[in-house]
């Protein structure tokens, strides 16, 4: 099976977007960028110059570095095949599902399927110092027609090689449209910005205290409303209890990367760390999980479960004051990343 499936853009009520781990790995996908410097521009090692974070034959060619690294890892299941050019949330989930797959196909994937992109378009920001990372929009030969498959590709120095970090797919008409320099060059959005509903620093705590107790900051959708209503109904049933705990990680290659978009507001990725335990009444047993779950549980399951799970999001943050207060999550991609049996 290949690693990466798509669906439909997830803005609307859609079929979201998976990395199959098994029946209890779901995974939805968004996309964006966010610089998490304090405030102004970022300076490292005293570079202090504002520069586009890439020439354009750059980041066509970290794309395509990136899909011919991605595909022989999907092929062989071999995670060394793509160690070096995925980071941050993608990377986690990406091993994952490789350790899964190379513990059930120690011979390769059966199901493999080469990765294609097309009609690249770069939106590339202007800042100073390290990181620095782009956003690659593109069409793919997978997923539902007419899709965008948007992928942020990060380094820390020029020393480093581009990484995907995040991704999302949506459909053409959710993609946003960047504000843009005389050059063609994006604008980032630093973590602090003043200027936007939430700090893109403070989204994936704003999301993990909406999902535990709701209330109006993220608008109604797949990924926020809907998905408190699931968990409401799967917190208990006859003989299995179900919790949940969300984190959010922003250190590192998991910082949350953002864009300006022409309204104001910003297109922001961001990353969360969540656990889903289940519990078995005595006498009663925990449903029997997917290979690929076994293949990354450690422990004896007993009485319980306790599923890891790594995602990234890609939201609308809109201006403050422009009258739409709330953040759109417009897709989330979620892959097991561990489970612990007991």
């Amino acid at each position: 099976m290949s690693r990466l499936r798509t669906g439909r853009s997830p803005r609307r009520p859609r079929s979201p977007i998976r990395f199959a781990l098994g029946r209890l790995a779901l995974a939805t996908v968004t996309v964006t960028v966010l610089s998490s410097a304090a405030g102004g521009c970022v300076v490292v090692h005293g570079e202090r110059e504002v520069v586009p974070a890439a020439t354009r034959t750059e980041a066509a060619r970290a794309l395509k570095d990136f899909t011919a690294a991605y595909n022989k890892a999907d092929a062989t299941y071999d995670r060394s095949a793509d160690a070096d050019r995925v980071a941050g949330p993608l990377a986690a989930i990406d091993a994952a599902k490789l350790k899964a797959g190379r513990v059930n196909n120690p011979s390769g994937n059966p199901a493999h399927s080469a990765l294609e992109f097309s009609d690249a378009d770069f939106s590339i920001p202007a800042k100073a110092g390290w990181p620095r990372w782009f956003v690659a929009n593109t069409a793919a030969n997978k997923g539902a027609p007419g899709s965008r498959w948007l992928l942020v590709f990060t380094r820390g120095s020029a020393d480093e090689l581009w990484q995907a970090s995040y991704l999302t797919v949506l459909g053409a008409g959710d993609v946003p449209k960047f504000t843009k320099d005389e050059g063609g060059w994006a604008q980032p959005v630093t973590g602090d910005d003043p200027a936007l509903a939430i700090e893109p620093a403070r989204l994936g705590r704003s999301y993990a205290t909406y999902l535990k107790a709701g209330g109006d900051t993220f608008a109604p959708g797949i990924h926020t409303s809907q998905w408190r209503t699931q968990r409401e109904s799967s917190a208990s049933k006859p003989g299995l209890a179900r919790q949940y705990i969300d984190q959010p990680l922003t250190s590192g290659d998991y910082a949350p990367v953002g864009l300006r978009t022409s309204d104001g507001g910003a297109l922001v990725f961001f990353a969360t760390h969540r656990y889903e335990k289940e519990t078995a009444a005595a006498g009663i047993g925990i449903p029997a999980p997917g290979a690929d779950v076994r293949a990354l549980t450690t422990g004896e399951i007993k009485q319980s479960l306790t599923l890891e799970f790594v995602s990234n999001q890609a939201v609308l943050d809109p201006l403050k004051g422009s009258g739409k207060p709330q953040v759109s999550v417009l897709g989330r991609i979620e892959g097991l990343t561990g489970a612990e049996g007991e």
